[in-house]
């Protein structure tokens, strides 16, 4: 059946609606981040740049590293900024956009988040390499989608019990990483464990300026748990939305971080820049092996 032009909107070009990219402009390999002005960090390391295009806060460039060919693109912050980058890019390897029609034969992309996050724990130093083993959702967009059978439930049911979750939000969803992207990076050295993606940075990660919080001891509970031998190791914005769309469109994910602020200690990175700069070359590095 062919999808209508409402529900796959295409510029006049014939690129997808937001990210304003065509098959042929990305690679297998896809490095999202969240800063736009992330993007030429991670591309100045490319031995070449084949393509650039920018849309919104939709930055692409698509290049080599080391003989691998890689794109890297911009997600701004938040889960619902990924529902948007990983159906537009799942549509430009299973969709013939011309015909409108699903191919038959599926493509499974590498999609590898690089990114900056807040620790929880007081024994994982400021600039620590993290990966995360598994997200913990606690936003809701991913229950508009049939879902059913493909998250672990035993692991957000142990969460919700232990936290004593309040009952106005939503049901946190918990994914796991791909196991091959991630046995990788845990011998390159990142620390693996649980992953929060919270959906706002103030409020939803326990952070009070001027208005109480509701649940003012989630933090603490999300510190002391543990599920099957892990910890909570960082709070974020986009793994777990990364993690679920991929499990539903068939894609393998994986999500590192470097930790700027550790919220248990009040500290943050005296050099915030060379502490991602350091993450982005030992992610392309692994990549590109």
């Amino acid at each position: 059946m062919d999808i209508p032009e409402s529900e796959l909107v295409l510029n006049p070009d014939g690129s997808v609606y937001h990210l304003h990219l065509k098959p042929e402009d990305i690679a297998s390999t896809i490095i999202t981040v969240g800063d736009p002005e992330r993007v030429s960090k991670v591309s100045a390391h490319f031995d070449s740049i084949r393509f650039k295009t920018n849309k919104r806060e939709f930055v692409t460039h698509t290049g080599t590293y080391l003989g691998k060919e890689l794109t890297v693109i911009s997600t701004g912050i938040g889960t619902d900024n990924i529902d948007i980058v990983l159906t537009e890019l799942d549509a430009l390897v299973n969709i013939d956009l011309k015909t409108r029609k699903v191919k038959d034969t599926h493509t499974s992309l590498d999609i590898v988040r690089i990114g900056t996050c807040g620790g929880l724990q007081e024994d994982i130093p400021l600039d620590s390499l993290v990966v995360s083993a598994n997200a913990i959702g606690f936003d809701n967009f991913v229950y508009f989608y049939d879902h059913q059978g493909r998250f672990n439930t035993s692991l957000s049911q142990s969460f919700m019990k232990a936290s004593q979750w309040s009952a106005p939000l939503s049901d946190p969803y918990c994914v796991a990483a791909d196991a091959t992207l991630l046995d990788r990076f845990v011998h390159a050295g990142f620390q693996a464990g649980i992953t929060v993606t919270n959906v706002g940075f103030y409020g939803p990660q326990g952070r009070s300026l001027r208005i109480p919080l509701a649940q003012p001891e989630l933090n603490g509970a999300m510190k002391a748990f543990e599920f099957e031998g892990k910890r909570i190791l960082n709070l974020e914005m986009e793994t777990a939305g990364i993690y679920a769309m991929a499990e539903l469109l068939g894609h393998k994910a994986l999500s590192l971080n470097v930790i700027l602020a550790n919220r248990e200690l009040e500290t943050f990175s005296k050099d915030a820049g060379a502490a991602i700069d350091r993450l982005i070359a030992i992610a392309l590095n692994e990549l590109a092996r």
